[in-house]
């Protein structure tokens, strides 16, 4: 079974958000292991980028304004091809600050989902449900319709 992590910066304060992280941690245990990796926040990005470059693992997918929009049956393509070669996938989230070009550099992928910026709380919720649904996707479901 694949790994899918999501790296962040900073933990969830709010308790509607870690909930909602939560349910789709839970739904999506029966197509990979998920995990959260909350990171302590630095001084600065650089500081940041050490733990961010450390903790994710895998092919590295990091969430930048620059990045690529796919849309979600895209996105679906891509995780069906990473899993199909064992891949452990790892989704990047900065800080409020965003990411540092190092961290956008050492990314196999640089990913937008909106020339829009997202709370970077939210933006876990955002991403946890968008990887459901391209499990969901991939194995013929409904729900993505």
């Amino acid at each position: 079974m694949v790994k899918v992590n999501i790296v962040c910066i900073g933990k969830i304060k709010e308790a509607f958000y870690r909930d909602a992280v939560a349910e789709y941690a839970k739904r999506l245990s029966r197509f990979c292991r998920f995990e959260v990796k909350e990171l302590a926040e630095g001084k600065n990005l650089e500081d940041e980028s050490e733990a961010v470059l450390r903790g994710a693992k895998g092919y590295k997918i990091a969430l930048c304004i620059e990045g690529r929009e796919l849309s979600s049956t895209a996105l679906a393509a891509k995780v069906r091809e990473l899993c199909d070669r064992g891949e452990e996938i790892s989704f990047i989230i900065g800080s409020s600050c965003g990411l540092s070009e190092r961290v956008k550099e050492a990314a196999d992928m640089r990913l937008s989902f909106s020339p829009m910026t997202f709370p970077h709380q939210l933006m876990r919720v955002i991403l946890a449900e968008q990887i459901y649904r391209a499990f969901m996707i991939n194995s013929g479901a409904e729900y993505h319709k």
